[in-house]
């Protein structure tokens, strides 16, 4: 881009399908949404395809804040459809996904290396966009997104700073699957344990973050990663990116710290990666590691209080939460969409299945 300013002139309302939660407990429902045009420093998206995440679920049920209806989906890929004034670096039809975190690349935390989290642009949970208000209603009543975005829409709103531009010819899958779960676990193997090489990995949870940090640990030089899950069928997509060992609680009678240690000579792991944020799981997480140095990455939730054994901790232990994996988005994603278009990740492994937004019912 040239560094001109480039706006639309002619965008107007649009009436598009997107996937709604109305309450906790209630079914999601296709409805017809009305997107506003952007903007200032807005870009208006056409979504091509959408991923589930498990977040997506907790937000269903109001969680972490209750508000309805909302509009879901915060994983997926689109073209830039049109924008506001004061947009640069793109142009209509750019290949884009969303993130919900920013990097404006001057603030004193995105300057730093200890922390992903941007002060210009923060982390929202709110569902709004920056001036408090929302592009989406339904029959007149103002409708809430996930995070920055409502990717499960035809069509959403955000702001350019929530939007990063990838190459065109990025598969849909993969674009979608990295926007969200899979790059979290690869960037905290990366970015927050800084995995060594010869390490060991215990990864809580075989979804597509957990896959993420098995693909990371290994790329970063693990010998022995350790996936635990007690879906049986999982064990065969954990060792397709890189997993060496699985654990399945339910054939035992011992604890999975126990089983763990049973792997590594009585040790423990050098770090844990809790992808689930089943409380019980975090506790076993850091017992799992090894006594002084062991570190365990926190990246999913399920509840917002947990109680956490601190004897396990007072040993020398660290515990971290991770947002985003760590990753800076307009820094660190494309590195990641790099390793995808090179093969050095295949996602393959990831998509189950494929339907429509019309068939949601049906999901």
């Amino acid at each position: 881009m040239d560094g001109i300013r480039h706006f639309s002139i002619n965008a107007t309302d649009l009436l598009e399908s997107g996937i709604v939660s109305w309450g906790k407990g209630e079914p999601l429902k296709v409805e017809e949404i009305q997107v506003e045009p952007p903007k200032s420093n807005e870009v208006r998206v056409k979504m091509l395809y959408a991923s589930v995440c498990r977040t997506d679920l907790l937000f269903a049920n109001g969680f972490p804040i209750p508000a309805f209806p909302r509009v879901m989906g915060h994983e997926g890929v689109g073209v830039v459809e049109s924008f506001g004034e004061g947009v640069t670096g793109l142009r209509e039809g750019d290949l884009v996904i969303p993130a919900y975190i920013a990097e404006c690349k001057t603030c004193e935390t995105c300057m730093s290396e200890k922390t992903n989290l941007c002060l210009k642009y923060p982390l929202s949970y709110n569902g709004l966009m920056l001036d408090g208000s929302s592009r989406m209603s339904i029959r007149g009543q103002t409708a809430y997104h996930a995070f920055s975005c409502s990717t499960w829409c035809q069509y959403l709103v955000i702001n350019v700073n929530f939007l990063i531009k990838i190459d065109p010819k990025t598969p849909l899958p993969d674009a979608s699957f990295l926007s969200c779960g899979f790059s979290i676990g690869y960037g905290a193997t990366w970015k927050e344990a800084m995995v060594k090489n010869g390490s060991s990995v215990a990864v809580f949870g075989l979804g597509a973050v957990a896959l993420g940090a098995i693909k990371g640990a290994k790329s970063h030089g693990a010998i022995k990663v350790i996936g635990i899950d007690n879906n049986p069928m999982k064990a065969a997509k954990g060792r397709a990116f890189g997993m060496t060992d699985f654990i399945n609680p339910e054939e035992s009678d011992k604890s999975i710290a126990e089983l763990v240690k049973d792997l590594t000579a009585g040790m423990g792991v050098d770090y844990s990666f809790e992808c689930t944020g089943v409380p019980p799981l975090i506790n076993q997480a850091i017992q799992s590691t090894k006594l002084g140095t062991g570190k365990i990455i926190q990246m999913g939730v399920e509840e917002p209080n947990v109680n956490i054994n601190i004897i396990g901790l007072l040993v020398g232990r660290t515990l971290k939460g991770s947002i985003f994996g760590g990753l800076k988005a307009k820094t660190d994603l494309p590195i990641i969409y790099s390793k995808c278009k090179n093969r050095e990740i295949q996602l393959d492994e990831l998509l189950s299945h494929e339907i429509k937004l019309e068939d949601v019912d049906s999901f």
